[in-house]
């Protein structure tokens, strides 16, 4: 990829590691969608989608209507914890989007499966946000050197985004730290 001044390098690779550590994310919540939906597969789809880029797949079409599909999905949901399940889901999906540019909105390429997992989790427990915290560790224990080195290309996350955005900054924080 060519390189600007506010062009980040990022490599195949790189996207690759972001992408597997997005999926694992969002399977961690993958059954609070299902219980929702149990016939629905499309958050199951997305993650699988990811899953088969991180491990060597191309990032094309299926991708993206994988990821297209799971945000359907959560529109189509009874509750509000299964719609923040298969939103983790598409930002799985969505995660081998990343692009390389030096802007603080594309941190949520990185994390934004890991925030939207941590808040169905906040959810499913009665909107506790000592559930989100925890999820939110154990997101930041499941993360990778390389997923790190990633991060740290960008600026730190941005401001706003409600609650979702709120566990973004959190893990942006404690990854950086």
């Amino acid at each position: 990829m060519s390189e600007k001044p506010s062009d980040v390098a990022l490599s195949k690779q790189d996207l690759r590691e972001v992408t597997a550590y997005a999926a694992a994310c969002a399977e961690t919540v993958l059954d609070v969608f299902e219980a929702d939906r149990p016939d629905d597969p499309r958050p199951r789809d997305a993650i699988g989608t990811a899953w088969e880029f991180a491990r060597g797949g191309e990032r094309g079409k299926a991708l993206r209507d994988a990821a297209w599909a799971a945000l359907k999905a959560a529109k189509e949901t009874d509750t509000a914890a299964a719609r923040e399940a298969a939103r983790a889901s598409m930002a799985a999906a969505g995660a081998a989007y990343l692009h390389p540019l030096a802007k603080a909105t594309q941190v949520k390429h990185i994390l934004g499966a890991g925030a939207h997992a941590a808040r169905a989790a906040e959810l499913v427990a009665g909107d506790d946000p000592a559930v989100g915290a925890a999820q939110v560790r154990q997101a930041v224990r499941r993360v990778t050197p390389a997923v790190v080195d990633v991060l740290t290309r960008f600026p730190k996350a941005p401001g706003g985004g409600g609650r979702v955005g709120e566990l973004i900054r959190l893990m942006d924080a404690e990854l950086r730290e």
